[in-house]
């Protein structure tokens, strides 16, 4: 099949933007790449520190075989990240098998949005993802590493391992996930439970059993928000083992792909004959290769902040249009919640990725010919990882869908593009998605109320203030202001406005969760308030408009360009649950539209 030509444009636009970062930046992994294996350059004192705890010095200290360094995100607070905590010995196992070593090099931060949701906490959340990147800057800073593994899942986590492993894209690197939990209480029942608590209509008790039934055990939240979504990126950007996103934890099968993976990476270092450092696979098609999989399964808002943010540590320049052009090119292949009733575990049974990525490839909506971990292109992540006896192998399959309510072929979608819009107006730059957003409730005009927080939200739900088609500005939310929480706390109380029959929308400069759902939200809005954007300007009762087919976002007031912006009032969002640590992140943080990078 020949490349669809708004892809082959849109890689091609890409390669032209970054050519000089590109460039410069591949010219310094080949120099590094050029000095050879990291330990031989290390004293001798320099390696008996590095190997004195370790059972195989003797082997490290001779350095004829690789040694894999271990960048792990484990936590056992973390539902996705407890798996990890096994990784290590099945990973040295792995090396000891294969005549090589392995070392935890260090361990990253990984908090949960699920715990931080609406709390102060959450406005290090975004931050977080550079703080990993620096921890994992420090990890592998001993340069006694021929290759590297990476254990993250959730939101800003691997972003953050990504930043880094192309900042230290000499060497090669695999990431390895811990699957998702097996199907609790449905996410769509939980939805309701929710939105009748925030209706007023049952109390704690019933809530918080709700949640506890659907967040049970180890392993990703089953829906499809920014973990899973992460996922899917490392399995159609080559980082991961083919068919390796969605297996359960602590599953036999589960354990083959952790030690296969530790295996191949030992495999592609540069003292073997299949060198395939992370700067070679991070080009611009792997990260066109992404966008289209975020696009084909309706994946979460957050990636496209992390893409951009990501893309840079490679020297790729991607921009907003990007992310829309393929948008409308790419079909909407999967339904699964919040887009669906489905969860990340029905949909890997009904086919996955491997089957996705089939159709996507014969459609001519994916580079074939990316370099991966596995290989050479994108054919490998077709086949599906079995344990035969034992033995793991991965197979050819009849490639067709399991449950086509959940995963339809390209050529039959559930929707003919992916969903997302770059809206631009007088009131700044946004996007939205919209795979679960009724096409009626998709344009609209009203009357704004101006808010600088989600708590006067709900206050204002609370009191029974909205009573007609209203547009909800949230402001002061972006990353400088006070690093950018997300507002998925408003999804419920937005949600029941929706069903009461009112036109609702949310506009912000803020984040909406990656499972954002059928409530229209323009996110991401930049310039933010806090440095001096439209929507500092805006006023309780102006006119706003929406329109996420035309891809407009403007006020409709013609005195709009002459008012003087708002000045915040940010003092609070300056202390208190580490806020004081991360004063400089917010001074020197870019803008949301480039991927509110602070390192990148």
């Amino acid at each position: 099949m020949a490349l669809n030509t708004t892809l082959e444009a849109v890689t091609g636009r890409i390669v032209e933007r970054s050519r000089e970062t590109r460039t410069r930046y591949l010219d310094r992994m080949a120099a590094a790449a050029e000095e050879g294996p990291r330990r031989a350059h290390l004293s001798c004192g320099n390696q008996a520190h590095a190997y004195a705890a370790m059972e195989d010095k003797e082997a490290l200290a001779e350095g004829r075989a690789p040694n894999l360094g271990i960048v792990t995100a484990y936590n056992d607070m973390l539902s996705a990240h407890q798996p990890f905590e096994r990784f290590p010995d099945l990973i040295r196992r792995a090396a000891r098998d294969n005549g090589a070593t392995a070392q935890v090099a260090g361990g990253v931060p990984a908090m949960c949005d699920g715990v931080t949701q609406g709390q102060v906490g959450m406005e290090l959340s975004l931050f977080s993802r550079d703080v990993i990147a620096l921890a994992t800057g420090v990890a592998l800073s001993h340069n006694t590493y021929d290759s590297a593994v990476y254990l993250g899942v959730c939101d800003k986590i691997v972003p953050g391992l990504v930043i880094a492993a192309a900042t230290f894209g000499y060497i090669p690197g695999v990431f390895l996930p811990a699957g998702p939990m097996t199907s609790g209480l449905p996410n769509d029942e939980k939805s309701k439970v929710r939105q009748r608590f925030a209706a007023g209509e049952i109390g704690r008790d019933e809530l918080m059993k709700a949640e506890m039934e659907s967040y049970h055990g180890p392993g990703t939240c089953t829906f499809y928000g920014t973990a899973n979504s992460n996922q899917m990126l490392m399995e159609f950007m080559g980082l991961h083992l083919p068919g390796a996103s969605f297996v359960n934890p602590n599953t036999p099968l589960r354990d083959a792909l952790t030690e296969a993976g530790a295996k191949r990476a030992l495999e592609i270092t540069a003292l073997g004959n299949d060198y395939r450092p992370v700067s070679q696979i991070l080009d611009e098609k792997a990260f066109a290769n992404g966008i289209v999989g975020l696009m084909a399964t309706g994946g979460s808002t957050n990636l496209v902040i992390h893409l951009p943010a990501m893309a840079r540590a490679a020297g790729v320049l991607l921009d907003i249009e990007d992310f829309e052009a393929l948008s409308s090119v790419t079909p909407l292949m999967a339904k699964v919640y919040p887009n669906g009733l489905a969860d990340v575990n029905h949909f890997h049974a009904a086919g996955g990725l491997g089957y996705m990525i089939g159709e996507l490839l014969d459609a001519g909506l994916l580079h074939p010919d990316t370099k991966t971990v596995a290989g050479d292109g994108l054919d490998d992540y077709v086949r599906e990882p079995r344990l035969v006896d034992g033995v793991l192998r991965w197979e050819d399959w009849d490639r067709q869908t399991r449950n086509d309510k959940i995963l339809r072929p390209a050529s039959d979608p559930f929707q003919k593009t992916g969903g997302l819009r770059d809206l631009k107006g007088n009131l700044g730059r946004g996007v939205m998605k919209v795979s679960a957003v009724d096409p009626s409730r998709r344009v609209m005009e009203a009357r704004a109320r101006i808010f600088e927080d989600q708590d006067a939200v709900k206050e204002a739900f609370r009191a029974g203030e909205f009573t007609e088609d209203t547009v909800v500005v949230v402001r002061f939310q972006g990353p400088k202001a006070n690093g950018m929480p997300e507002l998925h706390s408003l999804t419920p109380t937005l949600a029941v406005l929706q069903d009461r029959g009112l036109k609702v929308a949310l506009v912000t400069d803020g984040r909406m969760s990656g499972a954002s759902g059928k409530v229209p939200a323009a996110i991401h809005v930049s310039p933010e308030a806090a440095d001096g954007g439209p929507l500092a300007r805006l006023r309780d009762g102006d006119l706003v408009r929406v329109d996420a087919e035309q891809g407009v976002l403007e006020v409709l007031e013609k005195d709009f360009e002459t008012r003087e912006p708002v000045a915040p009032s940010l003092e609070a969002n300056g202390h208190g649950v580490g806020r004081e640590l991360f004063a400089v992140f917010r001074r020197n943080v870019g803008q949301a539209a480039d991927g509110a990078g602070v390192v990148v």
